[in-house]
This record gives structure tokens, C-alpha cells and sequence, in this order.
């Protein structure tokens, strides 16, 4: 009797262990906010695009100087997450979504884009953050990647500090933002269907 208790405790544990991951909002949700996001990445850029030809008419110019991003991409970082545990891979997409949002409440009113869709976009990353976070549930306390962090520290400060929050600096940090929300999803991906 005593073995059959043990058992089905032993299996009760294991079996909550690996659905711990299992997360509703995740396998559902994830995908379509991630797009949401995405669409308003690009939504960002027609609006720069609009300003930038109505200061190019005014100027009369015929061509644009580019920003040359100065902070690497940290592909490594991605590299190494993707043979991670699925607790480290879904706490990584939670930081790189709070370190996103973080960079978007900077002061951004040099660039081209309403409000609105900076705030919608803020809503939507901030809530990717939030649900992932409790998918996480117990392994919460993971601590976060330093190296990711002081990425996005630099991007703040040698892209968008150095360059007054300039137009072309959020530009670099739209591209930047997109590049790892897609990236983001991938990782989101391989969780999905390992489970």
C-alpha cells in the first residue's frame, strides 16, 4: 500500500513537472500578439517613411545618410538559449520583452510615430511579458541574463542617448526590436513543439 502511495506521488510530481511549461496562453496567444507587434513595427517605419519624404521634398535632397548601428546583435546569446532548458528559453523571451518595453518608454518624441501606436505596442509587449511570466510559474525566480541586459543598455546608450532620440536612432531601434521579436517567436516555437 505504502508502495502504491509512493508511486503515485512520484508520478503526481512528474507529471506536474513536465507540464509546468504547459501554457495555455502561450500555445494560443503568443503567436497572434507577437504579430500584433510586428504589425505595428511596420506600421512604425510607413510612418517614418511618410516624414522622411516630406523633409526630403522640403529639402529638395536626393538621398539619406544611414545610421550605422554601432551595438552587434547578440546572436550568440540566441544560440546559446536555443539549447537551454524550456524554463531558460521562456525566461529569455520574458527578458528580451521587458527589455524591449523598457527601451520603448524612453523619450521617443523625435520620432515619426503616434502615440497610440507606441502605447499599443507597449500594452501588447508588456502583456507578452506578464503572461510568459506566469507560464513560468515556480521558476520564476531564474535570474535574468546579464549579457542580454547590457546589450540592450548599450543600445539605449550608444544608439538612442548618443544620438539625441533622434529619428534615425528609433529607427535603429525599430529594426533592432523587430529582429528580436522574431526571434523571440522561434524560441516560443521550438517550446511549443517540444511539448
Amino acid at each position: 500500500m505504502m508502495n502504491r502511495i509512493l508511486f503515485a506521488c512520484l508520478f503526481l510530481t512528474l507529471s506536474t513537472e513536465s507540464s509546468s511549461l504547459s501554457c495555455r496562453w502561450m500555445d494560443h496567444k503568443f503567436r497572434q500578439h507577437n504579430e500584433e507587434t510586428l504589425n505595428l513595427l511596420d506600421t512604425m517605419v510607413s510612418h517614418l517613411m511618410t516624414k522622411t519624404f516630406n523633409v526630403l521634398q522640403a529639402k529638395n535632397a536626393t538621398n539619406t545618410t544611414e545610421v550605422e548601428v554601432t551595438v552587434a546583435f547578440p546572436n550568440h546569446l540566441y544560440h546559446q538559449v536555443s539549447k537551454s532548458s524550456a524554463e531558460d528559453k521562456l525566461a529569455f523571451t520574458v527578458q528580451i520583452l521587458e527589455e524591449v518595453a523598457a527601451l520603448f518608454e524612453e523619450d521617443h518624441s523625435s520620432a515619426s510615430w503616434e502615440d497610440s501606436t507606441v502605447r499599443n505596442l507597449l500594452n501588447i509587449v508588456n502583456k507578452q511579458a506578464e503572461e510568459l511570466h506566469s507560464c513560468i510559474g515556480s521558476h520564476s525566480h531564474k535570474k535574468k541574463t546579464t549579457k542580454l541586459h547590457m546589450y540592450f543598455k548599450r543600445l539605449s546608450h550608444h544608439i538612442l542617448k548618443e544620438m539625441g532620440h533622434s529619428a534615425e536612432a528609433w529607427e535603429v531601434i525599430r529594426k533592432e526590436t523587430k529582429a528580436h521579436l522574431m526571434r523571440a517567436e522561434q524560441l516560443a516555437s521550438s517550446l511549443h513543439t517540444a511539448q
